[in-house]
């Protein structure tokens, strides 16, 4: 008779795992065949597992016993004389750590990826090699230092006569004997660890990232997995291995190369990329998975900011680029602020390939997650949705010339929906651009083609005017079609919000736009003296949070104050930008607005007093003796002026050199004090929003 069948083997043969195992074994054992044959010609015995859905530990010997006993039954099987090991009585049964270290390395010899690197196996007696790669590695990677003080100091005070204790040993001789899954102890990964750290070794890195493929999918039914995670410390401490060392790894092995223009180019053409491709890209979305599952912000950051460096490996497969770009979108666009960078960081990482179509894919699926975002309006999702567009435009300038094909489709979009609204003429076609979509859309496009036309930008490409520039005056035009569409009372905070992103515009720009058209009528309703407003006790209108004033507000003295506010502050904004203020004609362009405004202000005088109009009037009457002050500072700075209007060079240089004292002037002075009034008056309203205003103490 044959030798008797040890006790684990028949434990693992009556729990009934056994044909299910021998028959996962046959298809892994397939799918290796078929691999090897497709791979036949190429480099011999470098070659990565195809699926890390088997486990490494004891696939050798499982396929021997499935291909030698098939056929046998339960009973055959545990009577048989058919183990090749010692018996229970033999005493030369092995230790935990080498029966678990056999495993490990099982499935992983036959395809060694990187035999100049040492094995987890032979690092035992390297203490010193170790403490020398630790002392150099401040030095090489400090930021990755850093992190080992911070979260592994351990790793870090490392003492070369650290061994394994004996009761180690028997623990987990005793798991194995219980479960034929391998538990993952602090001491594995440790060692796993100082493979990676000192050796970056590739056999360590496959097996880190089986284990984190374990711990992904721990809880999910018909798994088969490999390592067994019982302690949430190193569930944890794989976790944040895994994050911080493969991209290490990755880089020393297959560094990714940057271009001059800051574009990044995959490591396609490199032996071990060819070996290591399937193995990265079935990480990558492990930790996809992972962050589905979390709601941690300490730990989505650490995903999003190391998975950022591996997306030079990831962008030849479209699939995952499209999910992973989706992930960080979704992140991007719902998550708290800190995460919300991150994830922004990630796709701005993305949008930096050579290839071009992903660009195209990154700043499309960008553009329509800001669309999605700023469906509604609050003063709770205003601050995000501003972040939101400030870091879209710094997406979208970063390449002028594929952003303009962008931007030119979507500008005209919103030239169809205002010109479907001006021929219906309905109730449902005025919606299609009186919502916050359309605002913020103008504002965002506003932001982009300001940044991207600004003085500091055209330095930086040295003169070389943007791509972006010819749609100053199709944004333009749009936006003041959708001012024209409605003119009442109701409408006017919508008029007021699109009027701030073309006053952004046209500061950066340093384009001339005539708005005062637009906001004289505005300030002037609200001095009219043909009706008296309304008292009310309703609370102030916040204009930043609507774009269409409620029925109770209209004609009632809180709310034409508000707008007397606004418009007052908007029209000085604009005679103060440079195009303007900064012009050679500024006295004369302000004449018409300074006889209509002093019109309106006399007409409203019989209507002050007692629920009159002396607030806007009060404002009014300052906002015109500033402007009068200013165009008589224009008038003394140009008497010495001996060249013609038809002169342009001269012109240019004597406003290049005016532009510099606009913030001295009588309207640049009142404009900053208006802003830093604005400016306090926003924080105390922000904090009086969060509960943080005064406590009143009793005396």
């Amino acid at each position: 008779m044959g030798k008797k069948a040890t006790k684990s083997a028949r434990k693992f043969a009556a729990s009934g795992q056994l044909k299910k195992t021998i028959q996962a074994r046959r298809k892994h054992r397939d799918i290796k065949k078929k691999a090897e044959k497709r791979q036949a010609g190429k480099s011999k015995g470098k070659q990565v597992a195809e699926d890390l859905d088997v486990s490494d530990a004891e696939d050798e010997e499982v396929e021997e016993t499935s291909g030698k006993f098939k056929g046998m039954s339960v009973d055959d099987f545990l009577g048989g004389g058919f183990m090749q090991g010692e018996s229970d009585d033999g005493g030369d049964v092995s230790g935990g750590e080498d029966v678990e270290e056999d495993e490990e390395d099982e499935g992983s010899e036959d395809g060694d990826d990187n035999e100049s690197f040492a094995d987890v196996d032979d690092l035992e007696d390297e203490g010193e090699a170790h403490l020398i790669e630790l002392s150099k590695l401040a030095e090489k990677d400090p930021e990755f230092y850093k992190y080992l003080q911070e979260n592994d100091q351990e790793l870090l005070d490392f003492k070369l006569d650290a061994g394994r204790d004996e009761d180690d040993d028997e623990g987990e001789d005793d798991a194995m004997e219980e479960d034929i899954t391998p538990v993952l102890t602090k001491e594995v990964l440790r060692r796993w660890q100082k493979a990676l750290l000192d050796h970056r070794s590739l056999k360590a890195l496959r097996k880190l990232l089986i284990a984190f493929r374990s711990a992904v999918h721990m809880n999910e039914e018909d798994q088969v997995l490999s390592w067994r995670i019982d302690n949430s410390t190193v569930y944890m401490k794989l976790v944040t291995t895994a994050l911080r060392y493969t991209p290490v790894v990755l880089e020393h092995h297959c560094p990714s190369r940057t271009l001059p223009n800051g574009k990044f180019k995959a490591p396609t053409q490199t032996t071990k990329w060819k070996a290591l491709q399937k193995l990265v890209l079935s990480y990558f979305h492990n930790v996809l998975h992972l962050m589905s599952q979390i709601s941690d912000n300490d730990i989505l950051r650490l995903a999003l900011s190391e998975t950022s460096k591996l997306v030079p490996y990831v962008t030849s497969s479209r699939k995952t680029v499209k999910l992973y770009l989706k992930t960080c979108l979704d992140y991007w666009a719902t998550a708290e602020d800190s995460v919300r960078i991150s994830a922004f960081l990630s796709v701005r990482r993305l949008a930096a390939a050579t290839d071009e179509s992903i660009l195209d894919t990154v700043l499309k699926n960008t553009y329509m997650a800001l669309v999605r975002s700023c469906k509604s309006t609050s003063p709770h999702t205003l601050p995000a949705i501003n972040l939101m567009k400030n870091s879209a435009s710094e997406l979208f300038c970063a390449d002028h010339a594929a952003s303009y094909q962008h931007a030119f489709g979507y500008i005209r979009q919103l030239a169809i929906h205002l010109r479907a609204s001006m021929k219906t003429k309905t109730k449902e076609a005025y919606k299609q651009v009186y919502n916050w979509q359309y605002v913020h859309c103008v504002d965002f496009w506003a932001i982009v083609v300001a940044r991207a036309c600004s003085k500091e930008t055209l330095l930086e490409r040295g003169g070389q005017e943007s791509e972006l520039k010819p749609l100053v005056y199709p944004l333009v035009q749009v936006a003041l079609g959708a001012v024209r569409l409605l003119r009442n009372g109701r409408s006017y905070p919508f008029h007021l919000h699109i009027i701030r992103s073309i006053l952004h515009l046209t500061r950066h720009t340093n384009t001339y736009v005539p708005l005062a058209p637009y906001l004289l009528p505005i300030l002037t309703s609200t001095l009219s003296a043909s009706s008296k407003p309304k008292a009310s006790t309703l609370r102030p209108f916040d204009f930043d949070t609507h774009i269409r004033a409620p029925q109770q507000y209209v004609k009632t003295r809180v709310y034409n104050e508000g707008l007397a506010e606004e418009s007052v502050f908007l029209l000085a904004e604009y005679l103060a930008t440079p195009p303007v203020h900064g012009s050679i004609g500024f006295p004369e362009v302000t004449v018409p607005i300074v006889l209509l405004l002093r019109k309106a202000v006399k007409g409203a005088k019989p209507a002050q007093g007692k629920g009159g109009r002396s607030k806007e009037a009060g404002l009014t009457k300052a906002l015109v003796e500033r402007v009068e002050e200013s165009a008589q500072w224009a008038e003394q700075r140009r008497k010495g002026v001996l060249f013609a209007p038809g002169k342009l060079g001269e012109v240019e240089r004597w406003e290049e050199h005016l532009g510099g004292k606009l913030d001295d002037t009588p309207l640049g002075r009142y404009v900053k004090v208006q802003r830093k009034a604005r400016e306090k008056r926003r924080k105390l309203v922000e904090k009086a929003r969060q509960g943080e205003g005064e406590v009143l103490e009793d005396d």
